[in-house]
């Protein structure tokens, strides 16, 4: 893992994999509000996904202005526009982790915060009326791998002890049977299922929500330079940022690092600490057997080595009924350990997307039955994830770089991280940094110099009880 963390990270890619969610591109994709750069801004914000879009709009709604964005390829086109649209937090998951390394009352504030993005996504796209397929819904997890259920169950327990009656903490579980009668799953296929967990998540398509806030943003005077790669961002001797990229350079009094995945590629700092991962998704017309009204909730199926996640596309959405599921990393060759250190989102594993096409069908069982007519993949891409050494993203101002800001690192798991650390974040630039914040959002996702000593180990919080290592 070492020798993959160490690949250093290239710019992102020209010419991605189409995106599922990016069939139908957006009038502002390629948009650049000046036809120059503007010589000057007061802040720069490098990455127009959730984070840099969440940004703008908090900064722009609090009275700032001379605000640029700058993206290296149309707006929206990194991990947000390219990941599977699910608004889930499974937090439980983690929780064992969280309360072993940092103590029970940080590991609550991080559900519950996890709980709040995703409340506060669906929230914004309904008071701006945001068209992006917003559907608050329940989930439920699927679970093949005995290990995986004993850990469930202990972790909901602990949870519910740490968090007695909290929203956070309310999960329902189903035995073998009924996850099979309720959701459709095993008879006839795999049915090797311990139980099911059913919790609050939703989904919506994420490209169309950022492109939304982008919108938002652009009506309160954002300059927007898509189609702009930056190739350095370095501090000049009066204290500002001199952000240079292949349309020219810009000089800032503070610029903000929206990249996830690729934010070692201009902080070397992060090398090795926030590594890039390639994730596969598939978009699948649902086979004939499958109920007519739609799956009741959202999925994710648990087994041995990983887990793959699934969304319906829902009720008057575009392509109703197809089945959203991504996943599969261990299916790829070393258990995917190739996946770690590439940018490369213009090609993808064929041992994945196989995989990723033959899930279903297992899953299901006879509920499937047989494909539709006109194929069972309709659209197949991949995305680049920012991963960190110890699971959890870095927000703040860099050590010994004043206002030179970075929310990055999201773990796969930024739609229901990104939009409260981007919040966070212009708290922190905006000098109200104080027990309100530290009230709701976790330190240990601040930046820190001890957390550059980290060594990258992989993807963390797939399995497990840390607290018996």
């Amino acid at each position: 893992m070492e020798e993959r963390a160490a690949i250093p990270v290239t710019l992102p890619r020209a010419n991605p994999t189409q995106s599922y969610w990016q069939l139908d591109v957006d009038d502002i994709a390629d948009l650049c509000s000046t036809e120059s750069l503007p010589d000057r801004a007061d802040t720069v914000i490098i990455g127009s996904g959730i984070t840099g879009a969440a940004v703008a709009f908090n900064l722009l709604s609090n009275g700032a202005r001379d605000l640029v964005m700058i993206e290296a390829r149309q707006a929206c086109s990194g991990a947000t526009g390219r990941n599977g649209g699910h608004t889930k937090a499974a937090s439980y998951i983690s929780f064992l982790h969280h309360q072993h390394e940092h103590g029970t009352e940080m590991a609550a504030r991080i559900a519950r915060l996890e709980l709040a993005n995703i409340r506060a996504v669906h929230a914004f796209a309904k008071e701006h009326g945001i068209d992006c397929d917003s559907n608050p819904c329940t989930t439920t997890d699927v679970v093949y791998d005995v290990k995986q259920w004993v850990m469930a169950q202990k972790a909901v327990k602990a949870m519910q002890d740490a968090m007695p009656g909290d929203d956070a903490s309310a999960y329902t579980f189903y035995s073998a049977e009924e996850v099979r009668d309720k959701f459709y799953c095993g008879k006839g296929g795999d049915e090797g299922i311990f139980g099911g967990i059913s919790y609050e998540a939703g989904s919506l398509n994420a490209y169309k929500f950022v492109i939304g806030v982008l919108k938002l943003c652009l009506e309160k005077d954002l300059n927007l330079q898509t189609n702009t790669p930056v190739t350095s961002v370095t501090r000049l001797p009066g204290g500002e940022y001199q952000v240079t990229t292949t349309r020219g350079t810009i000089t800032a009094r503070r610029v903000v690092m929206a990249t996830n995945g690729y934010t070692a590629r201009l902080l070397k700092r992060f090398q090795g600490i926030i590594v890039p991962l390639r994730g596969h998704v598939t978009a699948q017309r649902p086979g004939l057997n499958m109920p007519k009204s739609g799956l009741p909730s959202t999925y994710s199926f648990f087994y041995e080595k990983g887990y793959d996640y699934m969304i319906p596309r829902p009720p008057g959405s575009k392509f109703e009924g197809d089945i959203v599921i991504g996943g599969r990393l261990s299916s790829a060759v070393f258990d995917g350990l190739n996946e770690y250190g590439t940018t490369d989102d213009t090609a993808a594993d064929e041992d994945t997307m196989r995989e990723l096409g033959n899930t279903l069908p297992r899953y299901f069982g006879d509920s499937w039955g047989d494909d539709h007519p006109d194929g069972r993949i309709r659209n197949q891409w991949t995305g680049i994830m920012g991963y960190g050494p110890d699971g959890l993203p870095f927000v703040g101002e860099m050590p010994g770089e004043k206002d030179l800001w970075v929310s990055a690192s999201f773990q796969g798991h930024g739609m229901v991280l990104c939009w409260m650390s981007a919040k966070a974040l212009v708290e922190m630039m905006e000098d109200r940094d104080g027990e309100e914040l530290r009230g709701w959002f976790p330190d240990v996702f601040r930046i820190s110099e001890p957390r550059f000593g980290l060594t990258f180990k992989g993807r963390m919080h797939t399995r497990g009880d840390p607290s018996s290592e």
